[in-house]
């Protein structure tokens, strides 16, 4: 088994995966809410996930998916696919253009390889470690700013909405709201925004696929501490991330990062 096998079974999986979802319409499907946070489920979700459990873990691989019931058994595993069937449900649910399908591998808690589809535009984000990035076919890296100055940050609709990105009014940097965590992440790493973050909680299906790209494309993932995430943990779960250049990450940590406090 090779890293290009590996990555071969990543496409793979997520265009099995948007086979199935596409008898749904986005803008017209019924769901359900899951979570005491108001995550909403769709047949979509499960179907999606069917399908990428079928394709992608094999003997001694471990298993972590936001629709799938949690195994501890991944814990002793050396290897564990981290995925989001489909992330971004509720842009889904709503029409919105800026969901995906993510699909991260992960190795000894590191991320080394993922695939980030967006079957609505047709993006494919894909790569390695090992073997760099593709967007769309064609090899690609983060921008590299070395500062905010002139950068364009993606940030949660909802965040914007409730006002947290108030406080970057005066920050030299465009914020633009898109949806999914995994498709802002994607977008970095494909070179087509320079950085997102966000200090609420996230899922590590949310961002271990998007963590792989990012690094391979020459970023950095970190904590708002500056610590690196560490996956496949009991508790899948994660305080805050920041994924840019390594330029614009100290700028934000050194100069901006205090209006959150």
């Amino acid at each position: 088994m090779t890293r290009l096998d590996d990555l071969a079974r990543i496409q793979e999986a997520i265009m099995a995966a948007a086979d199935a979802i596409q008898p749904f319409t986005p803008g017209d499907i019924e769901f359900e809410v899951k979570t005491e946070r108001g995550d909403p489920l769709t047949a979509a979700d499960t179907a999606a996930d069917r399908v990428l459990r079928d394709v992608l873990p094999t003997k001694g691989e471990g298993w972590l998916s936001e629709e799938s019931i949690d195994d501890p058994v991944r814990l002793g595993c050396r290897r564990v696919w981290v995925v989001d069937p489909i992330d971004g449900t509720r842009e889904f649910i709503d029409g919105i253009p800026e969901w995906c399908i993510s699909v991260g591998l992960v190795e000894d808690g590191l991320p080394v390889a993922g695939g980030i589809y967006n079957p609505v535009t047709e993006e494919l984000v894909i790569g390695s470690l090992e073997t760099g990035v593709e967007y769309q076919g064609r090899s690609s890296s983060v921008t590299g700013l070395p500062d905010l100055d002139g950068a364009v940050i993606l940030a949660s609709r909802s965040e914007i909405g409730r006002g947290e990105w108030d406080v970057l009014d005066e920050a030299p940097c465009q914020v633009r709201p898109c949806g999914s965590v995994a498709y802002k992440m994607a977008l970095v790493a494909a070179g087509q925004a320079d950085g997102t973050w966000t200090m609420v909680p996230k899922s590590e299906w949310d961002v271990a696929a998007g963590t792989a790209l990012v690094r391979a494309a020459g970023g950095s993932v970190i904590h708002a501490d500056g610590t690196e995430p560490t996956f496949n943990q009991p508790v899948p779960r994660y305080p805050n991330f920041l994924a840019a250049s390594d330029g614009i990450l100290s700028d934000f940590r050194g100069n901006w990062m205090k209006v959150y406090s």
